[in-house]
């Protein structure tokens, strides 16, 4: 029996609290059903000095690709870089068996982006005009990979 200490901690001052809660949920999920290749997809665009100007962050389970971050520093947007990093991590899942990938937004700007590269709009939440932010929306997109 694990020792469950009696009261709950604010555990956002841990920098390694994601990385340890994430790998005891895939453990758990891994012994109860199969998954697949589940592992980290990252991918970085570095200036010639070595500066971070664009990176991916995402990971592959279930047959499923989520991106979960994707940022272009502005002076390289529309340049390619974006669809370069994002058809690198396609290729990537692709590899580790995946069939499709899944990914979220609140950039309204970021939606044109993501349809020219196949995905469409599965879900969006929204704001009300009286809670704060007034209007704001997540929009959730999906597209095959094959």
């Amino acid at each position: 029996l694990v020792p469950v200490m009696p009261c709950i901690e604010d555990a956002s001052g841990d920098p390694r609290f994601s990385d340890v809660l994430e790998s005891a949920l895939l453990a758990s999920l891994r012994a109860a059903a199969p998954q697949g290749v589940n592992s980290r997809v990252q991918l970085a665009r570095r200036s010639d000095e070595g500066t971070l100007v664009a990176g991916l962050d995402g990971s592959t389970s279930y047959g499923w690709l989520k991106i979960q971050l994707l940022w272009v520093t502005p002076e390289l947007r529309r340049s390619g870089v974006g669809r370069k990093l994002m058809d690198r991590a396609f290729e990537l899942a692709t590899d580790r068996g995946c069939h499709a990938c899944w990914l979220e937004t609140s950039n309204r700007e970021s939606q044109a982006f993501y349809r020219r590269l196949g995905f469409d709009i599965f879900g969006m939440l929204k704001n009300q005009t009286d809670q704060s932010p007034a209007d704001h929306a997540r929009w959730f997109f999906k597209r095959d990979l094959a």
